[in-house]
């Protein structure tokens, strides 16, 4: 252990790392499902990256991934045909699980998820306007995207304050500006030329198949970029989910707080959306799913995140090796569907 870094056990079940003059402190649950999910995402992204029509072992895909100048061709196959879409689709479900577990932090409910109060939809209405009216470059989509994003949480935003912002009014007042951009959306696309309106038709289905280094990239600096400011929100996060007063006192500004969560989740959710279009319910279950895994009273960030990229990556696995190609985002939905039932069948049992 270096002179600058130490971690402390003092406390039960929990560590404290410090590096420097920075500390932290985790729960060894989380850390212990955080690195078995992670453990899960690599042995996936090894049979997605080893199968296919040029089917290679475990052993040849890692030999290919080290760079190994005796296999040229398993190296082409890995790094530039299949690695892109795997790392995609591990970049941008964990951008939606964290974006997911910000959301539901805010507003304190399970639904408070970007695709649920329309933030997601936000970023869908800018992508498609450039799309329909200036062409389908992925600067420029990406681009919209943000911006449509951003428009959307801010007039949810400025619509549900009242002396303050309450979850539910924020979730209300976000499902009602999604519906009306789905419509918005929906009317884009019927107006649009034939050739605009089946690239949009095929980018809001949501899907990785023609995903490459382009899109990956700025997603995968994103989702780093943005983990690190999570790691200063976190605490302040938490202490919001039990009341403004509680903050106050432990000397977090509620307002300040929520603005830079409502910033970084909107970052995550356009990125994401702007790679590979809406994918629906990763933001919604991850978190949901990660809370009751480490048994957590509230949602946390990192294990969000990693049970996002899991799902994603399982999910689109399984799409392109076993469904013949289907768009990940129906599977997506599909999973999201199964969560409502098993949710409803829980509650009715209490």
């Amino acid at each position: 252990m270096s002179a600058s870094s130490q971690v402390d056990v003092s406390i039960p079940g929990s560590l404290a790392i410090r590096v420097g003059g920075f500390g932290v402190r985790v729960s060894v649950r989380t850390l212990g499902v955080v690195l078995a999910l992670l453990a899960i995402v690599a042995l996936v992204a090894v049979v997605a990256l080893g199968t296919g029509d040029y089917s290679l072992g475990p052993a040849r895909v890692v030999h290919a991934l080290l760079g190994s100048p005796d296999m040229p061709f398993d190296k082409v196959v890995v790094s530039q045909w299949r690695l892109p879409r795997v790392l995609g689709a591990v970049v941008i479900g964990a951008a939606l699980g964290m974006s997911g577990a910000i959301f539901q932090s805010m507003t304190r409910n399970p639904l408070g998820s970007p695709d649920i109060i329309g933030f997601e939809s936000g970023a869908v209405t800018g992508a498609l306007v450039m799309i329909v009216i200036v062409g389908s470059a992925s600067t420029q989509v990406a681009g919209a995207a943000i911006v449509g994003g951003f428009a959307s949480a801010a007039t949810v935003y400025v619509l549900a304050y009242r002396r303050g912002v309450q979850g539910f009014r924020l979730i209300l007042t976000g499902i009602a500006i999604g519906a009306m951009l789905l419509s918005v959306n929906q009317w884009l696309v019927s107006v649009a030329d034939p050739g605009a309106a089946m690239t949009a038709n095929v980018w809001t289905v949501g899907t990785l198949t023609d995903i490459g280094w382009s899109k990956v990239d700025p997603v995968l600096l994103a989702v780093v970029g943005l983990s690190v400011v999570m790691v200063f929100l976190a605490r302040p996060m938490h202490l919001l989910e039990l009341g403004d007063d509680v903050a106050r006192a432990r000397g977090v500004r509620p307002d300040r707080t929520r603005i830079a969560m409502l910033v970084v989740g909107v970052l995550l959710t356009a990125t994401a959306t702007a790679a590979a279009g809406p994918i629906s319910f990763v933001s919604l279950c991850a978190p949901q799913l990660a809370r009751r895994v480490t048994g957590t009273p509230g949602v946390t960030v990192a294990a969000s995140g990693a049970m996002g990229a899991a799902l994603l990556l399982v999910s689109d696995t399984v799409s392109s090796r076993l469904l013949g190609g289907l768009p990940v985002g129906a599977i997506t939905v599909c999973l999201g569907g199964t969560y409502f039932v098993w949710l409803l069948i829980r509650e009715a049992r209490r």
